[in-house]
């Protein structure tokens, strides 16, 4: 299959319409081309490309930068000779004198397929700032990973923040050139854009479902997205972020893992078991034990779970990481109700709002897991309709069928 980059670089035809207009490109480490080449070093060797600025977003335009509220400087690209503007520096949103120094911003980001990942939230911040100054995007366009199912609660009215740019799901099974057809649309953006379609996508099958496993590389998008087994979890294991347990940052599988110096696995899963055993389809759970060489419970033995998702035994269509991952909170809340699970702190810029409750886009997902009343059926029912409008929304953008 060929992505947005490949196309735009082999089909001169793609390319005329940016003729005498000066080019910028937004991208991090994963934009690259099928033979690994850096999107930027790519672009660069065309003659009939004038490429004048470059874009980093979260974790910077070659990933120097680990964890949330790192931010990354601008800087001049040594090579190129171009200035690099940060998008998660001083600015998360593009200031006039970034934009004027280009006519056309070309996207390429590999996302993850999940409300929370920043690329999402960048995407219409620029996206705004074009229509604002009369700039053009263009998405070249990549896989969503995790291919289309939908899952989890859409972000409610004026819960907007830096993991959370609308009323989206956590996977939202768009691919981001389809996401900025959504951001035009709702947002009514009078803007001049256009999405470098992918050939040959087939999020429906096997063995990737959305990834051109044995056919691309996985390159990381962010320090700690690791895999595709990583992206498969994440829609469900970033909620880890908002609590006390370790999320297996400081370990060589991010993002994977669970766990903790004082969790019992073993009698956790036999809770989660208990409690909705068909929300643990299309995985295998293992009892693990990691210790952490940075971030939470660093240098400290953790008990925990491990999600396995690279084996025959996954199911696309059954697996739902992220209500494994409330159940998996409340299981834990019904075996200790005082268990300090919900972690306090600054995230995203947010000062005001607990992590876990700006990572769900509100309330909802905490205050069912600390109801000792609430059932695994009354999230279903919080959800499910959610779910629901959202498969019937994103009809009008798909680019792929």
């Amino acid at each position: 299959m060929r992505f947005g980059i490949d196309r735009l670089l082999e089909e001169p035809t793609l390319r005329k319409p940016l003729a005498g207009r000066r080019i910028a490109l937004l991208a991090h480490p994963a934009s690259v081309t099928r033979d690994l080449v850096h999107s930027l070093d790519a672009l660069a060797t065309l003659d009939d490309i004038e490429l004048v600025a470059a874009f980093g977003p979260q974790h910077g335009l070659r990933g120097d930068k680990q964890d949330n509220m790192v931010e990354s400087p601008d800087f001049r690209d040594p090579v190129h000779d171009i200035p690099v503007f940060s998008l998660y520096g001083e600015v998360r949103r593009p200031t006039a004198a970034m934009m004027d120094s280009f006519d056309v911003l070309l996207i390429d980001l590999q996302d993850l397929g999940c409300r929370i990942y920043t690329f999402s939230t960048t995407l219409r911040y620029v996206l705004e700032a074009a229509a604002a100054q009369g700039k053009a995007v263009w998405v070249l366009d990549r896989p969503n990973p995790v291919g289309r199912p939908v899952e989890g609660l859409r972000l409610r009215a004026g819960r907007e923040s830096f993991v959370g740019a609308g009323p989206l799901p956590m996977r939202h099974g768009l691919t981001l050139g389809e996401l900025a057809k959504w951001f035009v649309q709702t947002l009514g953006l009078d803007v001049e854009y256009q999405v470098v379609t992918m050939e040959g996508w087939e999020p429906a099958s096997a063995p990737g479902f959305g990834w051109p496993l044995g056919e691309r590389t996985w390159v990381n998008p962010s320090p700690n997205a690791s895999t595709l087994w990583m992206a498969r979890c994440y829609a469900g294991t970033v909620l880890l972020e908002g609590t006390t347990l370790s999320e297996g940052r400081g370990t060589t599988h991010p993002l994977e893992v669970f766990g903790a110096p004082d969790l019992e696995p073993r009698a956790l899963l036999a809770t989660m078991r208990s409690l909705t055993p068909h929300w643990l389809q299309g995985c295998q759970l293992r009892e693990c034990w990691f210790e952490p060489t940075f971030h939470k419970h660093v240098g400290r033995l953790c008990a925990g779970v491990q999600i396995h998702v690279e084996a025959a035994t996954y199911d696309h269509h059954t697996f739902q990481p992220w209500r494994l991952m409330a159940l998996a909170f409340k299981a834990l809340r019904t075996r200790r109700p005082d268990y300090e699970l919900w972690r306090d702190f600054a995230y995203e810029y947010e000062y005001d709002r607990l992590a876990i409750d700006v990572l769900n886009g509100s309330e909802l997902l905490r205050q069912w897991v600390d109801d000792p009343h609430a059932t695994p059926a009354d999230l279903d029912n919080l959800t499910v309709p959610d779910e629901t409008s959202w498969l019937d929304e994103r009809e009008a953008v798909l680019l792929y069928r």
